[in-house]
């Protein structure tokens, strides 16, 4: 009988570290064998997923001994948090342990937006050197928008300040009067305030029935000529067809995504042929480094839950 499975990548010396005491299944392709994650799920006391494994219906149901489900990062929409609750299953997102490596993707995606002088390299190899049109842009002096001023939005802001950049936030959970403000640097908006004054924008909400589609072709359509966009947060939070739409329209400057409404794209999907955007496969919080910290911080919350021995 087995008492963790993880049918998701983790990081090995983690995955060693619960086998001394547990014991554990561990394979990173079972996310896409659903049959049998199931059969071994029916006699675990605690799953550990990435964002890939719907944790809900017929898996959830089948886990009948599960203690405990490990996030291997911090969202958690992939799990029916309401039916853990009510079976009162231990929910254990790895917060924090990946804040750094979203917050470097989001600048980062940013800078080479706003900049747009690095998808030559063909042309320069075969010797043209289209110096004029890869005239890009400095961030320094410009205003990032971060919807949502969580720890992520605050990485990235402290990040951004470094770079020059004025930093204005939207975030109707963090009062006006929090310390956060400050020590960040910060000013708080309304969000539609802080679509038409940014010049490039980062999303830091999680995805719910409020924040569906919350960036729709209306609030595209009132940012500034030549703002760029840029979503590690959760897909479905922009509305897809719509940022397709701005972009090709040349209504948006660019735009990066490293998550979807879907995941994989499906094939025919809007974004197909899209100019100026940067498309990365949900990996924005995933670096060598986060990997080490997320697996470590999962594997201790696992044991919080289980216990230090096997009965």
């Amino acid at each position: 009988m087995t008492d963790i499975v993880i049918c998701e990548f983790m990081d090995e010396a983690a995955v060693a570290d619960l086998r001394r005491d547990f014991s554990v299944t561990y394979d990173k392709a079972l996310v896409d064998r659903p049959a049998e994650l199931t059969a071994l799920v029916a006699g675990a006391r605690a799953l550990v997923v990435r964002n890939r494994t719907q944790v809900r219906g017929a898996l959830l149901e089948a886990g009948a001994q599960l203690e405990a489900i490990g996030r291997l990062g911090v969202g958690l929409d992939n799990i029916d948090l309401a039916a853990c609750k009510a079976r009162g299953i231990a929910v254990l997102p790895a917060t924090g342990a990946n804040d750094i490596a979203v917050a470097e993707w989001a600048l980062t995606t940013v800078l080479v937006l706003l900049r747009g002088a690095y998808a030559a390299s063909a042309e320069v190899a075969d010797g043209l050197w289209p110096r004029e049109r890869l005239m890009g842009r400095e961030v320094h002096g410009k205003t990032l928008g971060l919807i949502g001023f969580g720890a992520i939005a605050r990485e990235t802001a402290l990040r951004a300040r470094a770079f020059g950049m004025t930093i204005v936030a939207a975030d109707p959970f963090v009062a006006a009067d929090d310390p956060a403000w400050a020590a960040i640097g910060a000013r708080k908006v309304d969000l539609d305030q802080l679509m038409t004054s940014a010049d490039a924008i980062s999303l830091h909400v999680p995805l719910t029935d409020e924040t569906r589609n919350l960036i729709d072709a209306k609030r595209l359509a009132a940012m500034k000529p030549g703002a760029v966009i840029v979503n590690a947060a959760r897909g479905g939070v922009i509305d897809e067809p719509a940022l397709a739409a701005a972009l090709k329209a040349g209504t948006l400057a660019g735009a990066a995504l490293d998550v979807f409404d879907q995941e994989p794209l499906k094939a025919g999907s809007p974004l197909n042929g899209a100019p100026n955007l940067i498309l990365t496969p949900h990996i924005a919080g995933v670096t060598v480094e986060s990997n080490v910290r997320v697996s470590s911080v999962t594997a201790a919350n696992i044991r919080t839950v289980l216990g230090e021995r096997r009965p």
